[in-house]
């Protein structure tokens, strides 16, 4: 049993996510607060699994709350928000909250339903998958075949294209990964991060302000180019195909059978048909198994495989079950995967 605390200012927002709480069957109740400084409180003397923090509250916000809960409790936090803080939320996720879930405007019966549903997994699989709650806290001081490969993007080096793939922990890790670049490579890179529509692009914007790259979110028909990293936008699909001699991008409703979106096993199976060796994928901390279908194409055009060390994974799902299969090349701490690719390319 799930044991949640609720934090929130608004009466109204506090008794709709407790009802949506009470009808999942293994989440309990731990308590409320109104604010920060009574959210710390409750932590002290109820000990909760997990906490739900809104990030606009009186006498202390939630940032400061999340900095505290994740420190000095190790207690994991899901933000739940208004759409319109989207640069607040990469915020929250810096300072150490595990994931956000979008608060929706109104009381549409469709909106509330879908809030719920994302609680529900969200909570599960984060008191399933980590049951040690200190091992959620991050710190954040931080072969052949290849004639189809456009000749645009074709090159001295050994690949062309490195596709990263993540899930619950992944913006705080990308944004990581790419500060550490000192320069634009030769390469381009391609992101499928599991997020929710209305967020992506200021998710892009904000690591196009810490990255050498020129980093963007994706739109249909974008041409890829070396020094350049595509985000895919939230709630599509990001692939790519050949045209005029180009690669471009296609932005796709997901399908009906895509559980992940945006689909990581979508954009590694695109790129690997056009890449074969001259791609390398990287799979980062997330829940779920997407990714895991993906990489075996990529192994089966010849490309190469890096996978998120469980030290280092907020959530060890995705690189967990990427392992498993038997085709990740070399399992590499979050620190040394900018390094690794750099490597990989003798750059």
């Amino acid at each position: 049993m799930a044991r949640v605390l609720v934090v929130d200012d608004s009466l109204q927002s506090r008794r709709a996510i407790s009802r949506m709480l009470e009808s999942i069957g293994s989440v309990e109740i731990a308590g409320y607060a109104a604010d920060g400084e009574e959210g710390i409180r409750k932590v002290i003397a109820l000990k909760p699994d997990l906490v739900t923090v809104d990030l606009e509250m009186p006498k202390m916000d939630g940032f400061t709350l999340i900095r505290i809960l994740t420190a000095r409790f190790s207690v994991p936090v899901i933000v739940i928000s208004a759409l319109g803080g989207a640069d607040k939320i990469f915020k929250a996720l810096e300072l150490g909250a595990l994931d956000f879930i979008p608060k929706p405007v109104g009381l549409k019966s469709g909106d509330y339903i879908k809030l719920r549903q994302d609680l529900e997994q969200k909570i599960l699989q984060i008191c399933n998958l980590k049951s040690d709650a200190e091992a959620l806290s991050w710190d954040f001081d931080q072969g052949g075949g290849e004639t189809s490969t456009p000749s645009l993007l074709a090159g001295q080096y050994p690949f062309d294209i490195v596709a990263i793939g993540a899930s619950t922990g992944g913006p705080p890790a990308l944004q990581k990964i790419f500060s550490s670049f000192e320069k634009k490579f030769p390469f381009a890179i391609v992101v499928s991060q599991h997020m929710p529509p209305g967020f992506t692009a200021a998710f892009a914007e904000r690591l196009d302000r810490s990255s050498p790259f020129d980093v963007k979110e994706a739109v249909d028909g974008d041409m890829l180019h070396p020094g350049q990293i595509l985000i895919a936008p939230g709630g599509r699909n990001m692939l790519f195909q050949i045209s005029g001699g180009h690669v471009v991008a296609r932005v796709v409703k997901p399908s009906a059978s895509d559980r992940y979106v945006p689909s990581v096993d979508v954009m590694l199976e695109s790129c690997a048909s056009i890449y074969h060796s001259r791609m390398i994928a990287v799979i980062l901390t997330g829940m779920g198994n997407d990714g895991s279908h993906g990489i075996r194409v990529v192994k089966e055009h010849g490309g190469y495989v890096l996978s998120e060390s469980e030290s280092t994974a907020v959530v060890y799902g995705m690189p967990r079950e990427a392992s498993a299969t038997g085709f990740v090349d070399r399992v590499v701490h979050l620190d040394d995967i900018a390094t690794e690719i750099l490597l990989k390319g003798s750059f």
